[in-house]
């Protein structure tokens, strides 16, 4: 039997929307364990940091090489015989630091169902059969925009933005703004119709109309600054509207995606903050650093904001037309219902937080040790992990076998393993640690 716990070599990828260089968390964090095939360059980008069993880029035992999916065909019980029945060697979820400098495409992950559809009629564009439903949480300070607005925010908009009004369309936004005076409370599948036409109408705009279009945009949020667009909505002022159309114009050009902020929530993140995605939300990531798990898929709807293959037509009709405000959808953690803490020192703000999703594929537990000496106890788990250092340093121990860990070092830690994370830092230093598990067998671990 392994000593179930690895230390692991993973791979990062370079997207044009990634930070450079060592300005890159995922760059910093790949580079943080030793590999020939990596050298960071100050001018290239640096995206995704991926930890898992994905054949893109899957992760490997740091000592032998092997890949994670090797050792398990090896030893299942690294898996628990519940993970290896389902998921065969295979871990459930896909494990990620994201680096972002520029906007990721406006985009939604499919439902298993469709997901299914997808791959077997474009492969190449839709790699898995699988759902993608997702979570992030903030390492620094993060933006982006998520779900539909509020109608409320969404009609003041089609009032107050001229452009925006032109590419929905005079039928479509009319129809839109007197069924918001009108709305009353709760969503609607007759409101979702009504939301689903305007947005429609706007992503279905032609290249001749949104060229025309922009350049209109753009010099209303430059003349206007914090009037711009009607002076903005409470959760968007005007001013932080015009700063990210002439942003995201500056990047993307004459791209619809531009638009689509005023149909979507804008939110920001302070670290340990989170959201989660569920299968077909409209969403886009624009600037930070995060950690993300999500199922272990690659599949995305595109539709804006890049210059890789958009589905337009398959992204109208999947998406849900959920809308809410975006406290509505941000996840509050909780504390660890199965972590023990001995804090000595100064230790204010040591925890040890549970995020939990509605799935079954993945949850994620963010440790933070302050002061020499703090130590978490994780208690075993019917499932496999992986734990990866943000900050800080510290060590990892599963039973006699105790490894440092420093920021980048990322750990595979087997099913019915207890873990202990013990800080080595002074009393303002943080030893964070973010630990991404499944668990299928019993409900250990979750709320």
């Amino acid at each position: 039997m392994r000593v179930p716990l690895i230390r692991l070599q993973c791979g990062v990828n370079s997207y044009e929307w990634g930070k450079k260089g060592n300005d890159s968390a995922a760059a910093r964090f790949a580079a943080a364990t030793p590999s020939p095939d990596l050298s960071i360059q100050s001018d290239k980008p640096y995206a995704e940091l991926w930890m898992g069993t994905h054949p893109k880029n899957p992760s490997k035992e740091l000592s032998t090489g092997h890949s994670l999916q090797q050792l398990f065909e090896e030893n299942q019980q690294l898996l628990s015989q519940s993970i290896s029945a389902k998921y065969g060697n295979n871990l459930p979820f896909l494990f990620k630091v994201l680096s972002i400098d520029k906007a990721l495409s406006i985009q939604a992950h499919p439902n298993k169902k469709l997901a299914e559809k997808l791959h077997a009629g474009d492969p190449q564009n839709y790699p898995d059969d699988n759902h993608k439903p997702e979570m992030a949480i903030a390492i620094t300070p993060f933006e982006g925009l998520c779900g539909f607005r509020p109608l409320s925010e969404i009609a003041h908009f089609l009032e107050s933005v001229t452009p925006l009004r032109a590419l929905v369309g005079e039928e479509g936004a009319s129809q839109f703004i007197e069924m918001a005076k009108d709305a009353g409370e709760g969503v609607t599948d007759e409101k979702k119709k009504v939301l689903q036409k305007a947005f429609s109408g706007l992503m279905n705009s032609s290249a001749e109309d949104v060229q025309r279009e922009m350049p209109r945009l753009v010099e209303l949020a430059k003349s206007e600054g914090s009037n711009f667009a009607g002076g903005g909505v409470s959760s968007t002022p005007g001013e932080v509207l015009a700063e990210l159309v002439v942003r995201l114009e500056g990047e993307f050009g004459s791209d619809i995606g531009i638009f689509v902020l005023f149909f979507l929530n804008y939110v920001k993140l302070e670290p340990g903050e989170a959201l989660f995605l569920v299968a077909d939300d409209i969403h886009a990531y624009l600037s930070g650093d995060i950690m993300e798990c999500m199922a272990a898929s690659d599949n995305v709807v595109r539709a804006g904001l890049t210059p890789k293959f958009k589905d337009v037509p398959t992204l109208v009709d999947m998406l849900t037309y959920n809308y809410a405000p975006i406290e509505e959808q941000k996840m509050t953690p909780a504390e660890y219902p199965y972590g023990k803490l001995n804090l000595k020192g100064y230790t204010s703000g040591s925890s040890v937080l549970l995020y939990d999703p509605p799935i079954e594929e993945f949850s994620v537990v963010r440790t933070v040790l302050r002061g020499e000496g703090s130590k978490a106890t994780l208690d075993p788990l019917e499932g496999p992990s992986i734990v990866i250092c943000t900050g800080g340093q510290g060590t990892i121990s599963v039973g006699p076998v105790s490894e440092e860990m420093k920021e980048g070092y990322v750990f595979f830690v087997g099913s019915t393993a207890e873990c202990v994370l013990q800080s080595k830092g002074g009393a303002e230093d943080e030893f964070t640690t973010f630990k991404a598990f499944c668990e299928i067998d019993n409900e250990k671990g979750r709320l």
